[in-house]
């Protein structure tokens, strides 16, 4: 229910924020370094910017980075495992295979490297987080197809000549729901962090702010506005936090049998 809070309470942040502060986060603000204070809740940044105008915006574009990326990724993860774990045989071994070299390969280095090529920009990044991550979810959904395909009311319905799309559709993936949600939590959390690591070393979008761009502006100014990296990181650790607590509760509810360990 933390989580949730959390995760509520950002996204109406994100869509209604800008009525809090009369400040443009592009523009000055007041004067240099002003600590925290009643006209300025997270102080000032080294152009005069208002950072908790800024932190709104880093909000949406994190939570859009996130939500997108998770969504992307958990889809190509459950049509890649639902193909494998279904089909099985030379299919199942090559959709394996292929997911093992993305898996081997660090996930922050190649998104590093795929950035320095496709660009700075949201969508980049958005697409770089999607086509890295969909591993994890792949084999977690071929798993669960490759358990619920043997279970008897599958049986009984490949005995009474129903499709394969009947099968996998009707049969086996309302089971599998459950796992692809608890799944899809944690991706949003891996996102989050993801697109702030890659803005923290300079590869993400400048003019969109993520909260990843703030820390990367507040690294050079650590001792002289300490409220320039800490909010940021707050923002980080409390989404990716909520979104981990999210996948937390999902699991617990859709596995009772973990409700006694």
């Amino acid at each position: 229910m933390f989580g949730v809070a959390v995760i509520l309470a950002s996204i109406l942040l994100a869509l209604f924020g800008t009525w809090l502060t009369p400040f443009d986060p592009h523009e000055d603000a007041g004067a240099v370094f002003s600590p925290p204070s009643s006209l300025h809740p997270m102080g000032t940044d080294h152009l005069a910017r208002d950072v908790f105008s800024r932190f709104i915006v880093g909000t949406r574009v994190s939570l859009m980075v996130g939500l997108s990326a998770a969504s992307i990724a958990t889809l190509i993860g459950l049509l890649i495992g639902a193909a494998a774990g279904y089909l099985g045989g030379w299919v199942d071994s090559v959709l394996m295979r292929i997911a093992d070299v993305v898996l081997t390969i660090p996930l922050l280095i190649l998104g590093m490297a795929l950035a320095a090529i496709l660009g700075p920009s949201i969508v980049n990044i958005i697409l770089i987080i999607s086509i890295l991550s969909w591993p994890n979810t792949a084999r977690l959904v071929r798993s669960q197809f490759l358990t619920i395909r043997e279970r008897e009311y599958v049986r009984a319905a490949v005995v009474v000549g129903s499709s394969g799309w009947w099968i996998v559709f009707r049969e086996i993936l309302p089971n599998v729901v459950p796992v692809i949600l608890v799944a899809w939590s944690y991706e949003v959390g891996g996102a989050i962090i993801t697109e702030a690591a890659l803005s923290f070393l300079g590869l993400g979008d400048i003019q969109a702010g993520s909260w990843g761009i703030m820390l990367n502006d507040a690294q050079r100014f650590l001792r002289d506005a300490w409220w320039m990296s800490v909010f940021p990181g707050l923002g980080i650790a409390l989404a990716v936090l909520s979104a981990n607590l999210v996948g937390e509760g999902l699991n617990d509810a859709f596995n009772p049998k973990l409700h006694g360990r």
